[in-house]
């Protein structure tokens, strides 16, 4: 099965995504949403950032040295065939978000032990069933 380059990248607890408010999103994402989409939730590294909005979801992946290069890439919730999650543990202490899509596509995210991933998979269900 493929793997999609969801653009976040490394195993180590401070590479993993943590959850942001609206305010901390990149004001250029703003110009990629359509029309009545909206954001649902944020999460972010270093610099890049995943956003979850009603329709799809954003991967925003700053490269470079200086981070003048972005890449931004859209994988809509109409092409999610199934989701799983594996939720952190004593030892392993984050979450992981694998998402399959219709092409055999995969997707996974890693995210800090804070993060409410049960919240976050009732949002995807809201909208992938």
């Amino acid at each position: 099965m493929p793997t999609v380059n969801s653009a976040i990248f490394g195993d180590s607890n401070f590479m993993n995504l943590k959850a942001v408010t609206e305010g901390e999103i990149r004001q250029e994402v703003y110009a990629l949403l359509v029309s009545r989409e909206e954001i649902v939730c944020a999460y972010k590294t270093i610099r890049d950032q995943v956003i979850f909005t009603n329709r799809r979801i954003l991967v925003v992946n700053v490269q470079g040295l200086v981070g003048k290069k972005v890449g931004y890439f859209s994988y809509p919730y109409s092409k999610v065939q199934f989701y799983g999650v594996q939720t952190a543990g004593l030892l392993d202490i984050d979450s992981e978000l694998m998402l399959s899509f219709s092409n055999g596509a995969l997707l996974t995210f890693d995210f800090k032990a804070k993060v409410d991933i049960r919240k976050l998979c009732a949002i995807i269900s809201e909208y992938i069933l």
